[in-house]
């Protein structure tokens, strides 16, 4: 049976996540991959290089820390995805003995017995995933500072692994990340100070920490730091629009006390600014930990100054500590932003021609004339849907992956292979400002007519609900597709490009643009709801970006309704709240 229990959702949108560099534990890939058997998929094991233990207590119960382990298949496309074949992931646990005791949820699909443990699960899909942690204690008699390692494995009629090992230690740093009371709700050009704060909650020193910045494409950090190095649109899947700033912070940290930067950061809101995220995290510095950050992105050094933290006594003022213990639960925060700003989506049409019989290519699409890019950064789903009524007359014979067929009244339809009266095509997460969609379409005219016109409309993904609410000129929302205008010279013959194609202007309208059907949804379903849909995949995009890039809802200001992706990880991303949540829980 197909697993699409919520848990099992959790654990693709976790392992996607991972993926993207913003889960506190670091991900790092598995060894070399080894010669690909025909026909199977190759997936690498990941997790954390160290997971570092509480040392056994002399009274009450050991805290326990998680071991959480991805698979990632990086060569598979996501139509190849297999739901049904089983896998089985073993730990080698015999390196551990004396050092750390393991344990698993009772939901778990995992099994311990003596020095080995056993995880079932089934699909093999392209990309980042998790599956069931184990839980890691300190084993009584232990003395802090051993260490041992876990060697792990996978074995599948559908695939290979590579091999993976990880050290545990009793004992070890403990950073903290303490949350900063940002104001979230902005204007273009706001500036607020981040005095970055954390404690070292451990049992030993952290020699060097690194802190990661992360943040979209309305925000910026106008210093740049020489011992921070900078990546654009990196690293993993959250694409164009993000920044990501890793900074080696040197000195010794010691435990129990707390630290703050020399100088705050200066946080400041770009005029692209609309929906908008800030990720800061803090690590111990290491090799391993600054190459499972950068995640084979390229990163370039700054130039200015240096940052540096120093003790302070107390915890900064309006800054809350999380749970103190081992765990990379409590090493990041998240803040939203979202500004008073706008987006103007412009469609634009084409005007195509040619003899009956003839099949001509028309290019229609939209642009985002700004000032703001738009970004559904946590829930995943679309910005926008370009809406296009095929003209009367003619039949499109090819159409953009990323564009799905429809009635002419914009429900569903089952039928994907015939020609259809009207096609809607999403954007993905994000539209940059500059950035759109242009999307090519190709049409047999069946009978020669004058003037033959085609609705192409950007709107909101519901059908119920197409208002764009960043959009201030709905005017221009709506341009058309004509074919054989007059003077177009329709007994001409072969094919032709269109005239207005690219130029972000739409074609004149008349007077009328047609209505909507408002009962039903691109989607087939009856209106907007707070599980919409994500984008398609496909291509003919031209400044969207798409993949993982959706982050866990941390109770901070809602941007959007979440989504629960057909082809995406919408669903899992607010599942990955609750994760996140019940970890907590179980270090408190």
């Amino acid at each position: 049976m197909t697993r699409f229990s919520p848990r099992a959702a959790l654990r693709r949108a976790a392992g996607s996540l991972a993926a993207a560099g913003l889960l506190a534990a670091a991900s790092l890939a598995g060894a070399a991959a080894p010669a690909q058997a025909a026909g199977l998929a190759v997936l690498a094991i990941g997790g954390p290089a160290e997971t570092a233990l509480h040392p056994y207590p002399e009274s009450g119960e050991p805290l326990h820390a998680t071991l959480g382990i991805t698979l990632d298949n990086p060569g598979a496309d996501e139509g190849d995805d297999d739901y049904e074949t089983e896998f089985t992931v073993t730990f080698d646990l015999s390196g551990i003995a004396g050092v750390a005791d393991v344990a698993v949820e009772d939901t778990s699909d995992c099994e311990v017995t003596g020095t080995k443990a056993v995880c079932t699960d089934q699909g093999i899909w392209a990309g980042l995933r998790g599956i069931d942690d184990l839980l890691l204690t300190a084993a009584e008699g232990s003395e802090e500072g051993d260490s041992g390692t876990i060697r792990v494995t996978g074995q599948s009629k559908g695939a290979t692994f590579t091999p993976f090992t990880t050290r545990v230690t009793v004992g070890g740093a403990d950073l903290v990340m303490e949350e900063l009371p940002f104001k979230e709700r902005t204007n273009p050009g706001d500036r607020q100070k981040a005095p970055i704060t954390f404690a070292n909650r451990g049992t030993r020193a952290a020699d060097g920490v690194l802190l990661g910045l992360v943040y979209s494409r309305g925000l910026d950090i106008p210093e740049r730091y020489s011992n921070c190095e900078y990546t654009e649109g990196g690293p993993g899947s959250r694409g164009p629009g993000w920044t990501t700033a890793l900074c080696s912070v040197e000195g010794s940290f010691e435990a129990g006390a707390t630290y703050t930067l020399a100088t705050p950061l200066t946080i400041e809101v770009t005029d692209r600014a609309y929906y908008d995220m800030f990720v800061y995290s803090i690590h111990e510095n290491s090799a391993a930990q600054r190459t499972a950050q950068r995640a084979g992105a390229p990163f370039e050094r700054g130039t200015g100054a240096v940052l540096k933290a120093v003790p302070v006594k107390a915890p900064v003022k309006g800054a809350t500590a999380r749970g103190g213990d081992l765990n990379p639960w409590d090493n990041f925060h998240e803040a939203d932003f979202r500004t008073e700003n706008t987006a103007d989506f412009v469609a634009y049409g084409d005007k195509v021609a040619g003899a009956e019989g003839t099949t001509v290519t028309a290019d229609i699409g939209f642009r985002n004339e700004g000032p703001a890019w738009v970004g559904y950064v946590r829930s995943g789903e679309p910005v926008a849907t370009l809406d296009f009524t095929v003209p009367p007359g003619t039949t499109v014979t090819a159409k953009p992956d990323r564009c799905r067929a429809v009635t002419a009244g914009g429900g569903y339809r089952e039928d994907q292979k015939s020609p259809a009266p009207r096609y809607v095509c999403d954007t993905s997460m994000s539209v940059l400002d500059g950035g759109g969609l242009d999307l090519p379409f190709e049409l047999r005219i069946d009978r020669s007519s004058v003037g033959a016109e085609g609705a192409v409309t950007v709107r909101g993904p519901w059908l119920q609900n197409p208002k764009l609410p960043f959009d201030p000129e709905p005017a221009n929302n709506t341009a058309y597709l004509i074919v054989n205008g007059e003077g177009e010279g329709a007994d001409s013959g072969g094919t032709t490009g269109g005239t207005d194609g690219g130029s972000g202007e739409p074609s004149t309208p008349p007077t009328s643009a047609p209505d909507p059907d408002s009962s039903e949804s691109p989607s087939g379903t009856t209106g907007p709801s707070e599980s919409a849909s994500s984008a398609t995949s496909g291509g003919g995009s031209a400044g969207t970006t798409g993949g993982g890039g959706g982050l866990a809802a941390t109770g901070s200001a809602v941007l959007i309704a979440s989504g629960t992706a057909a082809a995406a990880l919408a669903a899992g991303l607010l599942l990955f709240l609750a994760a996140r949540r019940r970890a907590a829980a179980r270090h408190a």
